[in-house]
């Protein structure tokens, strides 16, 4: 069983084999600070531990998703003196970074729910989700540069979520986004008025895959554009015979034969 960390910044649920973790700083507007990187990605150790988790639920407490990256922890590393051996600046830049690289890899399916605005991190939470859903008031913006900074570690996700030619307009205007213009550069996939029912129905469409089958196509499609295409193919292909032969492989062609659900759906 899933062996949740503990957590000041983040309210976890499990639901069976779905995890719900909701950035919970309503009175930052759930600004992702140091505390928070460092709590999501103990949260994904304790997912990818549990293969028993299938879904992980990012959200945000009281209407917004998040604003960004919490400016007090930006004025401390300031403070802090620079050394040849340390930067504190770039060591907490990076920080926000490793977080989004590490929930991007998980086997888990990530499913993003953006109410309200997605800020900066935000910004770049929404483009590691496998699924990001937005309501109708979602709002999609890069402040970094009007601030003087960039959006250094989030750049990149945003990049290979949308393409260069969008990216670079946003790094360089601050324009805001709302949901359907989200949707409409591939940041986020769908806009509901009803989130929740729309979440319960992605959900339900994860339940008939295989979880072991997703986590290996999750990894799949994460090494295009990483390796020369003929290795990214090779490897695809050994991993294709050594699930073609596993257990998960039986099931699914019996029940596709038997015509009845494999059993990863009633789990």
């Amino acid at each position: 069983m899933l062996d949740l960390p503990t957590t000041s910044t983040l309210s976890l649920r499990r639901d069976g084999w779905r995890l719900y973790v909701t950035l919970d700083r309503p009175e930052a507007r759930n600004a992702m600070s140091a505390a928070m990187a460092a709590e999501l990605r103990a949260v994904a150790d304790a997912v990818d531990a549990d293969p028993s988790i299938r879904a992980v639920i990012l959200r945000g407490a009281g209407g917004t998703f998040c604003a960004g990256g919490d400016i007090k922890d930006m004025a401390r590393a300031r403070a802090e003196e620079r050394t040849p051996e340390r930067d504190p600046i770039a060591e907490l830049n990076r920080s926000f970074g490793a977080t989004l690289e590490r929930l991007e890899g998980l086997g888990a399916a990530v499913i993003a729910v953006v109410e309200g605005v997605a800020l900066g991190g935000g910004f770049g939470l929404a483009c590691v989700a496998d699924v990001t859903l937005c309501a109708r008031d979602a709002r999609f913006r890069l402040p970094e540069t009007g601030l003087g900074i960039t959006p250094a570690q989030i750049a990149p996700f945003l990049v290979r979520r949308m393409g260069l030619t969008q990216a670079r307009r946003l790094a360089v205007t601050g324009a805001s986004l709302d949901a359907e213009q989200a949707v409409l550069l591939g940041i986020a996939h769908a806009v509901a008025d009803d989130v929740d029912g729309a979440l319960q129905a992605e959900l339900a469409r994860i339940a008939r895959c295989a979880p072991g089958a997703v986590a290996s196509t999750k990894r799949l499609m994460l090494r295009v554009g990483t390796a020369p295409l003929g290795e990214v193919l090779d490897a695809a292909a050994a991993d294709f015979a050594e699930r073609s032969r596993g257990e998960e492989a039986a099931a699914g062609f019996a029940a596709f034969l038997g015509k009845t659900s494999p059993p990863w759906v009633g789990s």
